[in-house]
């Protein structure tokens, strides 16, 4: 069992879409459902959470690899790239190979190493645009682990996140449903037992056309447009924020599942 777990990564691992008022940054997520978890297991369990909304994977490894290792952790999660992704233009070759070298450091120091695939965005017509792109990007991440003997959670197969009812209402990010998902799926993978229960969502919506055009216009009114403006200024969400779990603390019981 692990005693030290450190969480590198972008909006996905910093629970962006998970809200909670209470939590660091505002956000709970996957990661902090599965330190609660791994807390309940080991006495002197400590967790620590680098990862910052908008960052792109170079300034993942470049600005969180080091601290993270500087920790000595026994198992780290790492997932990078999706904003990279979604960028006009993206060389993924050349992208991974700062990741496989980043994945060979970190089993270097002999700590377990959870990666991820890309969500499969076939059901909404954002994601459908570079589902090409995901899949090669999955298909290199599934290599690189197997060549370093890191555990993955293939997240394209998990078909219930598809289902946009899992998702927050900027579309981009899981809501707490999908971060339970998630979490789940990453304590299997750890081979944890847990009380976690799958969730489910609410009966879906049907909408008149009329409807849906509204829901739309208001979705791109509300995150597309904000999104767009800030991709021309050069700027990001997370610019103005900081690592919610900077360093390696105890973890609070685990709250009532939600």
């Amino acid at each position: 069992m692990s005693k030290r777990l450190v969480t590198l990564g972008d909006s996905f691992t910093e629970g962006v879409g998970d809200d909670d008022p209470a939590a660091p940054n505002g956000v709970r997520g996957w990661a902090d459902r599965v330190a609660e978890q791994l807390a309940a297991h080991e006495p002197g369990f400590r967790y620590a959470n680098l990862a910052i909304r908008g960052k792109l994977m170079p300034q993942v490894l470049g600005e969180q690899l080091e601290p993270a290792l500087a920790m000595e952790p026994d198992l780290v999660s790492l997932y990078a790239g999706g904003n990279d992704l979604m960028r006009p233009k993206v060389d993924i070759d050349a992208l991974m190979v700062g990741y496989e070298a980043a994945v060979a450091k970190i089993r270097a120091t002999g700590a377990r190493l959870i990666l991820f695939t890309g969500v499969d965005g076939v059901e909404d017509p954002l994601f459908r645009a570079i589902r090409g792109r995901v899949a090669i990007y999955n298909e290199l991440v599934r290599g690189i682990a197997a060549r370093h003997g890191a555990l993955l959670v293939d997240l394209w197969s998990m078909r219930e996140l598809c289902d946009r009812r899992f998702w927050a209402p900027d579309r981009l990010h899981l809501n707490a449903l999908g971060h339970t998902k998630v979490a789940i799926e990453v304590l299997r993978v750890l081979g944890v037992e847990h009380p976690l229960a799958h969730p489910e969502p609410a009966p879906r919506e049907v909408l008149s056309p009329a409807a849906r055009r509204s829901q739309n216009l208001r979705w791109a009114q509300e995150h597309a447009v904000p999104w767009v403006r800030r991709r021309l200024r050069g700027e990001s969400s997370g610019d103005t924020l900081t690592a919610k779990r900077p360093t390696l603390a105890p973890v609070d019981s685990a709250p009532l599942p939600r």
